[in-house]
């Protein structure tokens, strides 16, 4: 009887083994830092995989042979060995962030090539990557020229781990929404000429981002329905139209806060709100925090660097 109960706690647990389908090897580089409008690099190649995502304003990336346009939102991959470089269009200072790092994982060659959009949770992911590599590291976080990462004496507990797995994170992310996903009853180039519209759609809005627009208004402007207009960003981003429209319109507030030069009011103005009680609301939904307290931490954190 004792052993027929001992066999029994035996069988009732059985561990299984985790496996990484994309494994981080090292980190190379981590930046985040704005070009001039004139910025001139000479380009350059390099045995590890380097992704460049524009957070703010356009660039050219070079790839190769190719020039491919680089717009807010958008990443672009550069495979081991591929001579890359970035071109300014001599108006708008960008602002990017440059993650180079190994890995031989196979699934990484499906982003070779590949010029990829960020929803709001990789572009989160993003940030973290950024803030925890700021602790871990010592040295300039904009400084596209350093070449080794060096540890700082006071780097947090578990930091390099944690940029690991949220870079890990943001790979699976991007894997499964732009090569995992089969639309049923759908081909591809159906598929292709929606991801088209959606960053048309996308453009326009940044265009118009100091106006007020409607569901009725984008549709009309860009010759689409509206169930057709919600069905291609709720695939694409996750949300609806306007959803995306208001939080595109809180990124540019947080860019003029940053820069400076404009108060409260006046940012609200200019972004189209009807008043800049309703501008704090909007802000402080989206943003976790209302835009005097946004502007404190960023000055903080712009003291603290310098």
């Amino acid at each position: 009887m004792e052993m027929q109960e001992e066999e029994k706690r035996e069988e009732q647990y059985e561990g299984v083994r985790l496996c990484d389908v994309i494994s981080i090897e090292e980190i190379v580089s981590v930046h985040y830092f704005q070009y001039k409008s004139n910025f001139a690099f000479p380009g350059e190649s390099h045995d590890f995989w380097e992704l460049i995502c524009v957070d703010y304003g356009e660039i050219r990336v070079v790839a190769g042979e190719r020039e491919i346009p680089l717009r807010q939102g958008e990443m672009y991959f550069h495979r081991p060995g591929e001579f890359h470089n970035v071109l300014t269009d001599g108006r708008i200072s960008p602002s990017l962030v440059v993650i180079g790092f190994f890995c031989r994982s196979s699934p990484m060659e499906r982003f070779s090539g590949k010029l990829l959009s960020v929803d709001e949770r990789e572009k989160e992911l993003l940030g973290r990557i950024v803030r925890e590599a700021s602790s871990v590291f010592s040295g300039r976080m904009d400084d596209p020229y350093q070449k080794k990462l060096r540890f700082s004496r006071r780097a947090p507990f578990g930091g390099a781990q944690l940029i690991r797995q949220y870079l890990s994170e943001l790979l699976i992310s991007l894997y499964r929404r732009s090569f995992s996903r089969v639309p049923a009853e759908r081909g591809r180039g159906e598929r292709g000429e929606r991801g088209e519209s959606y960053r048309r759609i996308v453009r326009y809005m940044e265009s118009h981002i100091r106006e007020k627009l409607t569901i009725s208004r984008i549709c009309r402007d860009n010759l689409i329905g509206s169930s057709q207009l919600q069905k291609i960003f709720r695939k694409n981003a996750g949300i609806g139209a306007i959803e995306l429209f208001s939080r595109m319109k809180i990124e540019e507030a947080k860019r003029m806060i940053r820069e400076g030069g404009c108060n409260m009011t006046e940012i609200s103005d200019r972004l189209g709100y009807s008043s800049v009680h309703y501008f704090s609301r909007q802000f402080k939904k989206l943003a976790a925090m209302s835009p005097t307290a946004y502007e404190s931490s960023i000055r903080s954190l712009s003291e603290k660097q310098g």
